[in-house]
């Protein structure tokens, strides 16, 4: 009922159950992106976190690195403490060793 009034949290949530399988849920990755897509576009945080990591790690997800640091850096921007340190293991990986301690800093 709130996924379809357009409830940010409940669109990430359910998301979620469908990207896992939880809650009795086939797993749908088809579905899950597209509830996890519409709760960023509403907000959520925690969405976004999500959809990084399934574009930057290949989960189940289209792999696109570039699209998954966006996603974390929306969230990271608004606060995110989880986006901005997985940032900060991104730029160590790249050799931003500064950068990456920055990230870490931001979100200690």
């Amino acid at each position: 009922k709130r996924v379809s009034k357009g409830d940010a949290v409940a669109n990430s949530f359910l998301g979620e159950q469908y990207f896992h399988g939880f809650l009795g849920l086939a797993k749908d990755l088809p579905r899950a992106n597209e509830l996890l897509t519409e709760a960023a576009e509403l907000g959520s945080l925690d969405a976004h976190y999500q959809l990084g990591n399934a574009h930057y790690f290949d989960k189940g997800i289209e792999e696109d690195k570039l699209r998954g640091i966006h996603h974390w850096q929306e969230a990271a921007m608004k606060g995110h403490v989880l986006s901005r340190n997985v940032l900060g293991f991104v730029e160590y990986q790249n050799g931003n060793y500064k950068l990456a301690l920055q990230h870490w800093m931001i979100s200690a």
